[in-house]
């Protein structure tokens, strides 16, 4: 049996690292899934200038370490902020190399608007104050506590707040496009009910404008569900990769 490979992008202030925790529970279900957890450019060494990164700059990014890793038949997976640079990848990519989009709590704007320009609720006013005031920011524990981690075990936490990063704020005011996604394009969203940063409310309207019909995966749980829930998610992942096995 041969399984599309799984592609994870993570999303804001976040690295690959972020995804440790369900790439094991991955490796544990589907040995012989291969999975890539991609860095986006400047974090952990990844070469980029934060001051001045842009989305295509991230979807060339994905793209290069698609064809560097050798891999053939896909599936994407983008978890909140990486909502930005996933429909570009999809798009490039083209089908049927994806096999399907998997977005997970993702921040996709309306075509033609931004991040922060589209989000609502407590995060939508921070994000704005933030992008008025500098080119890079670091979110402050308290606040990347309150926004990813709620229900989270003390344990989780410190995972989850030992691996968040600087990030560009210029990602986060560009004002996306995508138009270019394929019309017949099979995609699945992961709903996160108790999420902090993208209410299960701003989901449901997001999911609404992607193209064609997909199925929602709804887990009661925060923002951050990489962490809280990695055996779930693994699951999940590795169900949608299962289903266009050869």
């Amino acid at each position: 049996m041969t399984l599309p490979a799984l592609v994870l992008v993570h999303g804001g202030l976040h690295a690959a690292d972020c995804w440790d925790l369900t790439i094991d529970e991955i490796h544990r279900l589907a040995p012989d899934l291969t999975v890539l957890a991609v860095d986006l450019p400047g974090r952990r060494g990844k070469p980029g200038d934060l001051r001045t990164l842009t989305v295509g700059d991230c979807v060339d990014s994905v793209l290069t370490d698609v064809e560097d890793a050798g891999l053939d038949e896909v599936i994407v997976c983008g978890h909140s902020m990486g909502g930005v640079t996933v429909p570009g990848v999809v798009a490039k990519l083209g089908l049927p190399r994806v096999r399907e989009m998997v977005l997970a709590a993702a921040f996709v704007p309306p075509q033609g608007m931004s991040v922060v320009g589209s989000l609502g609720g407590h995060m939508g006013w921070y994000a704005r104050r933030v992008a008025g005031t500098r080119e890079v920011f670091a979110m402050p524990p308290i606040v990347s506590r309150l926004a990813f981690c709620n229900g989270m075990t003390s344990a989780q936490r410190e995972f989850a707040l030992s691996r968040i990063y600087r990030e560009s704020v210029s990602l986060a005011t560009e004002k996306v496009y995508r138009s270019d996604l394929p019309g017949d394009l099979r995609w699945s969203w992961i709903l996160t009910r108790r999420d902090r940063s993208l209410s299960a409310r701003q989901q449901r309207r997001i999911m609404a404008t992607l193209p064609g019909m997909g199925t929602v995966i709804p887990i009661d749980t925060c923002h951050n569900l990489m962490v809280s829930e990695p055996q779930r998610v693994a699951e999940i992942l590795v169900e949608r990769c299962r289903r266009y096995a050869r």
